[in-house]
């Protein structure tokens, strides 16, 4: 059998969403030769992803974030209201992003906007090898990694970026299990228009089915991820428009006035995922391939865009072997904490709806009770979620600069 053509390169990404478009790009730019496997961008999400401000800091480095900001909506206040009937019930907690000194906390961005300035980019990069096929097999050696192509070529590289998604072949290549957990949950996705301006406020319903995110866009129209049940899924998705509005604007309390949805519904079951580390056997796990939970919080592309500077970090570290062992455990060693952490809150809180049990529901009532009444906790909540360990620091140097007074 003819041996299949082999082109050798410093790091080859596997997939082609924005995960994997990015470490492409952000590889590239950092001077390593990059190959990338995997189809066009889709253009065919009507999904939208917040982005906070330092996943924007990076999009501005790999000079995409002037294409996307002027069909994005910027986020300065987030709010969470509890839209249960439960017994115990939380105060209305709102963030404003004047409160730790920023203009916003991010921008809201449609996903086939992202997704095309990415493509773009990417296919401008000289340093970028971009093979618009599939990987169908991998060879994993002591001193390589090779996918074998579906057109009858193969990459070979010294690290492999697996950001083929939640199923990563990749990851499974590499011998890396995971822990995954469906939840009895299923996200409704669509967008809609309103007749109120929404004053650049993202408003998280927390219901008994889990949380209901309405999230500005340009003008006046919002987008929607409504977390209920499978099969209420699936009947919101086929109500007729005129009934699905009235249904969104129900469920927002007519906040945003008269409601008209305008946009194709999706449907995305819900899981949490976790693999039992974020690198191993020269491959290095990245977004959905590294974890995955229910989109509370904004927290799932941010955190896949961490993944993919401290990759980037790691491996200007190890220039010469950047899929060596001691530069995989660096990236692992880097990676769990922020990836635990997050997953864990996210985790906890959803639970924490879904639960019919009293000491539950105080639990979360006593938390975002404190959130909103104590504005220095809320300071440090609203700093770490933009950046890791930002809070605690800043914290920290209000306390000495206060000893030193």
């Amino acid at each position: 059998m003819a041996r299949m053509a082999e082109t050798s390169t410093d790091i080859m990404v596997a997939g082609t969403g924005p995960a994997g478009l990015l470490a492409a790009l952000a590889l590239a730019r950092d001077g390593f030769s990059v190959s990338l496997a995997g189809p066009p961008a889709n253009s065919a999400d009507a999904r939208t992803t917040a982005l906070m401000a330092p996943a924007l800091a990076v999009l501005d480095r790999v000079g995409v974030l002037s294409a996307i900001e002027p069909r994005a909506a910027a986020l300065r206040v987030m709010r969470i209201v509890d839209g249960t009937r439960r017994l115990v019930r939380s105060p209305v907690v709102t963030f404003h992003a004047g409160e730790i000194s920023e203009p916003c906390f991010g921008l809201n961005v449609p996903n086939q906007a992202l997704n095309g300035a990415l493509e773009t980019a990417v296919k401008e990069t000289s340093g970028i090898d971009w093979r618009e096929t599939l990987v169908e097999g991998w060879e994993i050696a002591a001193d390589q990694v090779t996918a074998r192509l579906a057109d009858g070529t193969a990459l070979a590289a010294k690290l492999a970026v697996a950001a083929d998604g939640r199923n990563s072949p990749a990851r499974a290549a590499a011998g890396i299990r995971t822990s995954t957990r469906a939840y009895p949950q299923a996200a409704l996705v669509t967008a809609f228009s309103h007749s109120r301006a929404h004053g650049f406020v993202s408003t998280e319903f927390h219901t008994e089915t889990g949380p209901f995110t309405q999230v500005p866009l340009p003008g006046s129209r919002s987008s929607l991820v409504w977390v209920v049940k499978p099969q209420e899924a699936e009947r919101l998705a086929a109500l007729p428009a005129e009934a699905l509005s009235r249904e969104i604007e129900a469920r927002m309390q007519s906040m945003l006035g008269r409601v008209t949805v305008d946009s194709p519904r999706q449907i995305h079951p819900l899981s949490v995922s976790l693999p039992a580390v974020f690198a191993r056997n020269r491959v290095a796990l990245v977004g959905e391939a590294a974890h995955m939970f229910p989109p509370i919080g904004a927290q799932g592309l941010n955190l896949g865009v961490r993944d993919v500077q401290q990759l980037v970090d790691v491996a200007s570290k190890n220039r010469t072997d950047p899929g060596a062992p001691a530069a995989l455990a660096a990236y692992d060693a880097k990676r769990r904490p922020d990836i635990l952490a997050r997953t864990g809150a996210v985790s906890l809180l959803n639970r924490s709806l879904l639960s019919d049990m009293l000491p539950a529901q105080i639990a979360r009532s006593a938390g975002l009770g404190l959130l909103g009444a104590f504005a220095p906790l809320r300071t440090l909540f609203m700093r770490e979620g933009l950046r890791p360990g930002s809070g605690l620091s800043s914290l920290f140097s209000t306390a000495r600069e206060q000893v030193r007074r």
